[in-house]
């Protein structure tokens, strides 16, 4: 149990801001508009990666999926902004 309420409360947060960066970039429209509405979403967002934790069947499994994951999701956002398929914020 500690393992899997470690994952949650350690990597909950970082898989969900990967998840809310890839769908904001990817999301279409004007990325100033769209920034706000999918922030606001990252509170349930986060509460539900956090439960998905619980589910595994080892703290092993909830640390490798769900670290896999946030690698996953950081390294298709900067492939996104590498290749140009994703539009950057203005400075």
């Amino acid at each position: 149990m500690w393992g899997k309420s470690l994952a949650a409360a350690l990597l909950g947060l970082p898989l969900t801001v990967g998840i809310v960066g890839l769908v904001a970039l990817h999301w279409p429209g004007e990325l100033t508009r769209i920034t706000l509405p999918w922030l606001l979403m990252s509170f349930p967002i986060w509460v539900a990666v956090m439960s998905v934790a619980f589910l595994f069947k080892s703290g092993l499994r909830a640390w490798l999926w769900m670290g896999g994951a946030t690698l996953l999701c950081f390294g298709l956002i900067h492939v996104s902004k590498m290749l140009g398929w994703a539009a950057e914020l203005p400075a």
